[in-house]
């Protein structure tokens, strides 16, 4: 098991400093001259010179990139190439908005994922478990934007239930911050849930060929009760595994969120900074989330051997 994490450790470690420098080649290497965006057309090569000068652009691109990485290490990501404010103080308030929107409808994915899905298996040859499995099939269909457009149509504009858009910081009033995310999060999480429910449902198809589950039930166990006691471990298994994969889509959908809910998230801020060139943002961001995604998936590679049993067999095998 200690070689299992340090070999996943390693691993990790890799895979970011590899992301690091692809991010950082490929936003130094994007067409545009910040330099002539800044000053305009009527600049002359004398002024052009001294702005890259200023933002350090003139310099090899070995440096640049040992110094970007030196100051992502201890927090500083630079300065924005506009406001001249660090990056960590722009990237910081909005990261948690984003993290609320990604757990909280990954959050109400599971919740809807789990019991569905068991149902769909439960009642695979009858009209309940058709209709779970049409329905995912709709789900995943549906982009995330059209599903926020959906739900703002009924729930803001029609039923007048819950505000359309804009955020308000839990700080200053929590009954509004839920109001403002509950939207935003429930179109996050349905999308996702039709994802899940079929892998759900796969899984505990699986358990229902399973000599213990046959054995469950003859001893008196009910169908039901014997495939949630057996079946439940192994769809956690399953759900680790397609939210690791998962997550990368999860986060992207959230930034399509972002903008139809006009939340103030990494996603908002990374297509503000993407029109205006400010790459330097730009490139904070990514190497946020990338970093984010690569974490998670190994914490959840980690997670396997306390969910399945047989793995730490093998690791003493």
């Amino acid at each position: 098991m200690f070689l299992r994490l340090l070999l996943r450790l390693a691993i990790l470690l890799v895979s970011l400093a590899v992301a690091s420098w692809v991010i950082f080649w490929i936003t130094q290497e994007l067409p545009g001259d910040i330099a002539r965006v800044m000053l305009g057309d009527g600049a002359s090569p004398e002024q052009l010179a001294a702005k890259r000068a200023e933002l350090g652009l003139d310099r090899p691109f070995r440096v640049q990139y040992e110094e970007w990485v030196v100051g992502v290490l201890t927090g500083d990501f630079g300065r924005s190439w506009y406001s001249k404010l660090p990056v960590v103080s722009l990237i910081a308030p909005r990261a948690a908005v984003t993290a609320f929107l990604v757990g909280g409808g990954l959050l109400v994915a599971v919740v809807i994922a789990l019991p569905l899905g068991a149902l769909a298996a439960l009642k695979r040859r009858q009209w309940p478990g058709f209709a779970v499995s049409a329905a995912s099939q709709i789900g995943m269909a549906i982009p995330a934007f059209w599903a926020g457009i959906l739900l703002v149509v009924a729930f803001a504009v029609q039923l007048r239930w819950l505000p359309a858009n804009g955020y308000v910081p839990f700080t200053r009033d929590p009954a509004a911050w839920a109001a403002h995310l509950a939207l935003p999060v429930i179109a996050l999480g349905l999308v996702q849930a039709a994802v899940l429910v079929r892998y759900v449902r796969s899984s505990f198809l699986d358990v229902l060929g399973e000599d213990y589950y046959r054995t469950a039930r003859s001893i008196g166990w009910t169908r039901g009760a014997a495939l949630w006691r057996h079946g439940v471990r192994n769809a956690a298994l399953s759900l680790v595994t397609v939210i690791g994969l998962q997550l990368a889509s999860l986060i992207v959908g959230a930034v399509v969120i972002e903008r139809v809910f006009v939340l103030p998230g990494l996603g908002s801020l990374m297509l503000d900074a993407v029109a205006g060139f400010d790459l330097i943002i730009v490139r904070g961001i990514v190497m946020v989330l990338v970093a984010t995604v690569l974490v998670i998936n190994g914490l959840i590679d980690m997670l396997y051997a306390v969910i399945d049993p047989r793995l730490r067999e093998g690791d003493r095998a």
